[in-house]
């Protein structure tokens, strides 16, 4: 069998015993954060990424080797397993040519070659292959046919030779060269064609450009793609692959006809292009586009990856007392407060969008709050009236003393939220409205504390999410949650359970167990305390515990990134070098002038040494950018006040493969196409702009109808 671990370092390009550490360390249940930050020594400092596609390309292979193992035996136990089948089955690295191989012995519904077989027809289909194989001049087909005229349901010889070809087409078609020749030539050769279904007129539907469409199936992008197949779930468009048949059963013919002989090659010819058109063309179109299908998932999950990792690692505007607004016009705006640490104070609901009395009312409102909890932070929502009720924010604020910061706050998901279990265990007191309001204030002071009480796909940073492979969405994602987490790290006193049930090692349990001790015991004073929560032992602290900081507690160095394990190395240079631990940063100063390597041991090597010098200069550092914010355009509130060459200021929300969404504070974001980015080629807008990023843009086009509107940001100087 494959020796997994071998082929793995060959096709990554990894030395062998960086793979073979990094899967024991798996196998024994640590996490790839904890890997690739505290495990470096094993693994030779593999990141992230390379533990990922190890980790994923070693399940593909363990599963491969799984079934190569149920397939033997199957084909053994039919007593047909010969060993060049054994050698090229074990010799597998693609579940697609593992299945291709099996197909001949698979079990399978009553065919017609089946049925031929049923009549008795095999022997006269092995005679026709024995003339296939010879140059001589063959006796009849027709007389050689007539012997198998029988009672059994042969009425003809016809008949039998029909039968005859059935059983040698199913054989053709269930080779597994011919089939991986077909399919790498739709691959290379074949051309998608769509076209609109007649229900839908010109200009009535969102698949417009689909309608008389033709790419190259090598050459289509993922999102054309996954539009694809949504106008066919849809019903909108119907698509196919098209391909020169003539060249397909020309390399059959190569391939399966040997004799010169006329009517054995006539049989053959037309039993070839039976096989091919009955049996391989809608197997075979179907799995090159599943192949695609499967490609088009992957790199629009990477896109979701990437998006959602920016949004994750958005810059914080810092845990500040915030005023927080869900706008509205008719049922009003709600106004919630939050403390410096995202707690909960004051609700209050103000309508500024109605009668002039009400208008005051509201701004005497918000200034009393303003003062009262002497509120540094603005959140505006960027949904329904969210521009009127930030007119109205700017116009109060020229009034007042205290001159907090307003920023508009992008509210996709702030709704799923509200009325998630999530929020009803959190604000069981309160109206959805309300706790709407709360997160928006807290997604300002701290995006991915309350980004992760979300499901990722309701966040709106993804390219046709519904379309892809959602459980392989789900993992991805989760993934990328987990790793912006762990980077970022945690406040133990302050972390929802949700957030700590995505640090390394910690369960949803523990991490329930972890509030419920904080809450009877109070503040965390330092990480050994972790070990008195239920349920969380020695391995979970392991795991757990160099993401988890602790401000102000006992240990200086439990505000940091610095793993309990390594304390000791710590603290004897801080011995050495005759400095207290409470001075960390003055150990980072001196210990550069240092020989690191004096402090080298079996278990902490340079590069986690490295790290600790890395942690002690900034200790306690968020490693998120420094926040900024967009300012939207006085006067520009509705797609309809947009003039083509206005040059405005703005925020990309989403990042696809052909462009990027840019909320300029219409309520419809607008699209710069890949093209529109920057003055040099761009392959992958991933390269150029990232989900959070303030551009600013010129306006190329608006339909107001259609609700689009195309922007450029190479015709604005960044």
């Amino acid at each position: 069998m494959l020796n997994i671990p071998q082929s793995l370092a060959t096709e990554l390009n990894l030395k062998p015993h960086q793979v073979q550490n990094a899967l024991e360390l798996l196998a024994e249940g640590a996490t790839i954060p904890f890997i690739a930050r505290y495990r470096k020594e094993r693994t030779n400092e593999m990141n992230e990424v390379q533990l990922r596609d190890l980790s994923d390309r070693y399940t593909y292979l363990t599963e491969l080797e799984e079934r190569k193992s149920v397939i033997l035996n199957a084909i053994a136990e039919q007593g047909k397993l010969t060993d060049e089948l054994k050698a090229k089955i074990t010799s597998c690295l693609q579940k697609t040519e593992l299945e291709d191989l099996y197909l001949p012995y698979r079990p399978k519904r009553r065919t017609r070659a089946t049925i031929a077989r049923e009549k008795g027809l095999e022997p006269l289909a092995e005679f026709i292959k024995s003339l296939n194989a010879k140059n001589t001049v063959s006796p009849s087909l027709t007389e050689e046919a007539a012997k198998y005229i029988s009672e059994q349901g042969v009425k003809t010889a016809d008949e039998a030779l029909k039968g005859a070809a059935d059983i040698l087409a199913e054989e053709v078609a269930e080779k597994a060269e011919l089939r991986a020749y077909i399919r790498e030539y739709l691959l290379d050769e074949g051309v998608f064609i769509s076209r609109i279904k007649d229900d839908y007129p010109e200009g009535t539907t969102k698949f417009e450009m689909y309608r008389n469409y033709q790419m190259k199936v090598k050459n289509i992008a993922p999102h054309n793609m996954l539009a694809l197949c949504r106008g066919e779930t849809e019903k909108v468009l119907s698509f196919e692959i098209t391909f020169d048949e003539d060249v397909v059963l020309s390399y059959l013919e190569t391939q399966e006809i040997k004799t010169k002989v006329r009517t054995v090659r006539d049989f053959y010819q037309a039993m070839l292009k039976d096989a091919f058109n009955r049996l391989m063309k809608a197997s075979l179109t179907g799995e090159v586009i599943s192949e695609i299908k499967t490609y088009a998932d992957i790199e629009s999950i990477k896109t979701f990856e990437a998006n959602l990792r920016e949004l994750l690692l958005s810059a914080p505007a810092g845990m500040k007392p915030t005023l927080a607004i869900d706008p509205g016009f008719r049922t009003g705006c709600k106004v919630a407060v939050l403390d410096q640490t995202g707690k909960f104070l004051e609700y209050q609901a103000v309508f500024p969008h109605q009668a002039a009395e009400q208008r005051l009312k509201a701004a005497q409102t918000i200034k009393n709050l303003i003062e009262k909890y002497k509120i540094e932070l603005i959140a505006i929502g960027n949904g329904t009236a969210s521009r009127e009720t930030e007119e109205f924010v700017d116009q109060l604020l020229q009034t007042t003393e205290r001159k907090p910061i307003k920023v508009m706050v992008n509210e996709s998901g702030a709704s799923i939220y509200s009325a998630s279990k999530v929020a009803l265990e959190e604000f069981p007191d309160l109206d959805v409205t309300v706790r709407g309001a709360i997160s928006i204030g807290r997604r300002l002071q701290d995006p991915l504390a309350e980004l992760v009480k979300i499901d990722p796909k309701s966040i709106g940073v993804g390219q046709y999410q519904h379309d892809v492979d959602q459980k392989l969405l789900k993992k991805k994602l989760d993934e990328t949650v987990e790793s912006c987490v762990n980077y970022v790290g945690v406040d133990l006193n302050t972390a929802s359970k949700e957030l700590l049930t995505s640090v390394s090692g910690i369960t949803g349990t523990v991490a329930n167990n972890i509030v419920a001790y904080r809450n009877q015991h109070g503040a965390f004073k330092n990480r050994r305390q972790l070990l008195k929560v239920a349920k969380l032992g020695p391995k979970a602290f392991e795991q757990a515990a160099g993401f988890l900081r602790i401000r102000g507690g006992d240990n200086p160095l439990d505000n940091t990134a610095v793993h309990p394990e390594s304390y000791p190395v710590v603290e004897a240079i801080a011995s050495d070098l005759s400095v207290p631990l409470n001075q960390v940063t003055q150990i980072a100063e001196k210990l550069k002038k240092t020989n690191l390597k004096k402090y080298v041991t079996d278990t902490v090597g340079e590069p986690t040494l490295r790290d600790i010098l890395s942690e002690l200069e900034k200790p306690g550092r968020d490693p998120r950018a420094e926040f900024k914010y967009a300012t939207f355009k006085e006067g520009i509130k509705e797609i309809r006040d947009l003039q083509v060459g206005m040059e405005l200021e703005g925020i990309i929300t989403n990042v696809a493969n052909f462009g990027a969404f840019v909320d300029i504070g219409v309520h419809q974001d607008g699209l710069v196409h890949i093209s529109q980015l920057t003055d040099r080629f761009v392959d992958d807008p991933k390269k150029v702009v990232k989900v959070g990023q303030v551009v600013k843009v010129q306006v190329l086009e608006v339909n107001e109808k259609l609700k689009r509107i195309s922007l450029s940001m190479k015709a604005v100087k960044q």
